[in-house]
């Protein structure tokens, strides 16, 4: 039995994400989730999953979104993050069942300053839930861990309450991930709050799990967004399995893995540290940086090898004056851009393959 015999294909909401995580733990792998600003980086997550028969998570954060929508639009109050991320939800849900995979539909880190922005996306999903009786969109992150903690858990039960009616998933954040993204500024955050005590995490699913089962938590390991040198970040994953240990016993749970839990600043990992994290319950990894990057050096190397023909409309430098014949087919975006996105393709199914997520359908 593969995983398309308990979820449907296209993107999926409230106990089909469940059960796709449920599987994930027994089967023992876990899915990256993608960050995307256009549409044609959605397109080659898609494609790469599809090629490699996998389920996807396509994620969007603030300043991801507001791209999608277009840099002339102001955001102020968070609308073009707002508009962006519902733009790009409309493209998934157009087009992911199409590719013949189940995909997640998620909001990266919401943190305090970005709630107007997670408000926006959740009266979308309420609209959307009005008229189809689900959500726009699988799940939301939302990322307090930068403020005290009794305050992180009472604000992300209040969000969650509000989720649970329709099921829709909600990922939170306890215990800092280091380093930056997109305007979420960690690189001078105390090291000790890079790992989260077992009592933090227990207290996490004390206020959620009475509210709705459809929740996960990114509890930090010693996480860092961004990729570093080699011995700059300390990654603990051992830690996952004693939050697994501490709540089975509290909980007096028959399963040995009774959180869902998420791996942060995924991108520069090394694959021993990755298949750890899978083995201690892990569910969902982020890859951002590494995409970026693998997205640039497809359009970086097809510039570089075609110089002298992308320095004008007609003619080939490097054969002289005399030569006039046309360079459309080397600066119409769709070659170039389609460059990117083969080589983000092979990035994600790296990722995949890192993290078992291989032949699962």
């Amino acid at each position: 039995m593969g995983l398309l015999d308990i979820v449907p294909t296209g993107v999926i909401t409230g106990d089909n994400v469940k059960k796709l995580f449920d599987y994930a733990q027994e089967h023992k792998f876990a899915i990256p989730a993608i960050n995307c600003t256009s549409s044609s980086t959605v397109n080659a997550a898609l494609e790469a999953a599809r090629d490699q028969k996998t389920p996807l998570i396509i994620q969007f954060s603030n300043g991801g979104a507001a791209f999608y929508a277009g840099k002339g639009i102001a955001n102020k109050n968070q609308q073009a993050s707002i508009l962006g991320s519902i733009a790009g939800a409309y493209h998934v849900r157009a087009v992911a069942k199409h590719y013949g995979i189940p995909v997640v539909l998620h909001s990266d880190h919401c943190a305090r300053e970005l709630l107007p922005w997670l408000d926006g996306m959740l009266a979308a999903d309420e609209a959307y839930f009005k008229e189809h009786g689900e959500p726009l969109f699988s799940s939301h992150m939302i990322d307090l861990s930068a403020d005290p903690k009794d305050e992180n858990i009472a604000i992300t039960k209040k969000y969650f309450e509000r989720c649970a009616p329709m099921k829709l998933w909600l990922e939170m954040e306890i215990g800092i991930t280091g380093g930056e993204e997109d305007g979420v500024d960690n690189e001078a955050a105390d090291k000790e709050a890079l790992y989260t005590p077992s009592e933090d995490v227990y207290e996490v699913y004390e206020a959620l799990a009475p509210v709705a089962p459809y929740f996960s938590i990114a509890a930090a390991f010693g996480n860092v967004h961004g990729v570093y040198k080699p011995g700059n970040v300390v990654l603990r994953p051992e830690l996952l399995e004693q939050h697994q240990k501490f709540v089975k016993e509290k909980i007096n749970s028959k399963k040995d893995h009774p959180l869902y839990l998420v791996f942060h600043g995924g991108s520069g990992s090394t694959t021993d540290e990755i298949t750890t994290a899978v083995g201690y319950g892990v569910v969902k990894m982020n890859v951002d940086t590494d995409t970026q990057y693998a997205y640039l050096t497809g359009v970086r190397d097809f510039i570089l090898e075609n110089k002298d023909r992308l320095m004008q409309q007609v003619g080939d430098l490097s054969k002289g004056p005399e030569d006039s014949t046309p360079n459309k087919k080397f600066y119409d975006p769709r070659t170039w851009i389609r460059n990117g996105e083969k080589t983000m393709y092979e990035r994600v199914q790296q990722a995949n393959s890192n993290l078992g997520n291989v032949n699962q359908l």
